[in-house]
């Protein structure tokens, strides 16, 4: 099944497939780019790892599905304003957000991170990480954890997306960045991370960091939950969750 793309107001502009419907399931990414999970190919076509997941989540699930870029710090109200019906956005399944919206089981789980400079000694505590500026994207978990664990020693820069954060962590002008440990990879494992390294995993919190990441919903749309619900369980089964994940990971990124 080939996901089609549709453009939310004011947001990234990509190719109109098709006016949504409505029998249709419009899916909220992150407008801005989050490789290796999704970003806009040379063409303008949504590519990467939650791109795939997401179409193969639907195949199983026999929904008709279509990707809405969203702009992250607005995807909950999008949902919750009935923009759009779904998030799949690497959104990790926290107590916080459970207060305003559902979600659908994990389809991924991994963990967070501390990445630095290669040449500075940190590591993944908050002695070690004391008098340092610390980057974290806006309304992520990670900037959530890093005001409860770093805020009282380090200062904490908040960024509009991962890869700002990431350009300053390059450019000298953080110290370190916090993020998922997948992202991370990709970025010190590029030439544009060249200068960089994972300093390890932070500790884990389940309050704040939640319990994996899942697909958002509104409260009481039970039918779609169990649809996606179904879809996740499928590919986990069958093995495509985990050929997918083959092509673009050297580990699982899926985990109980």
């Amino acid at each position: 099944m080939k996901i089609k793309t549709v453009l939310a107001a004011g947001l990234t502009t990509v190719v109109m497939a098709g006016a949504a419907s409505a029998d249709q399931v419009k899916i909220g990414i992150a407008a801005e780019p989050y490789p290796p999970f999704a970003s806009l190919d040379a063409s303008g076509t949504w590519v990467g790892w939650e791109i795939e997941v997401i179409d193969a989540v639907c195949a199983a699930a026999k929904l008709d599905c279509v990707i809405t870029p969203v702009a992250w710090d607005g995807i909950i109200p999008s949902l919750t304003g009935q923009q759009i019906d779904a998030i799949m956005a690497s959104m990790s399944i926290t107590e916080e957000r459970l207060k305003t919206i559902d979600f659908s089981d994990a389809y991924y789980n991994t963990p967070a991170v501390i990445v630095a400079d290669k040449s500075m000694d940190i590591a993944p505590t908050p002695a070690s990480l004391a008098g340092k500026i610390i980057g974290v994207q806006a309304s992520t978990i990670h900037q959530a954890y890093a005001n409860a664990y770093f805020g009282d020693a380090a200062e904490i820069r908040v960024y509009q997306t991962q890869d700002e954060a990431n350009q300053d962590l390059f450019a000298g002008r953080i110290d370190a960045t916090q993020a998922d440990s997948i992202a991370m990879a990709d970025f010190v494992g590029s030439d544009a991370g060249a200068c960089c390294e994972i300093k390890g995993p932070v500790a884990n919190d389940v309050s704040i960091l939640g319990k994996g990441v899942g697909a958002g919903i509104r409260k009481g749309d039970d039918a779609l939950r169990e649809s996606l619900n179904a879809g996740i369980a499928a590919i986990l089964a069958d093995g495509t969750h985990a050929a997918i994940t083959a092509r673009y990971f050297t580990t699982s990124i899926y985990s109980e």
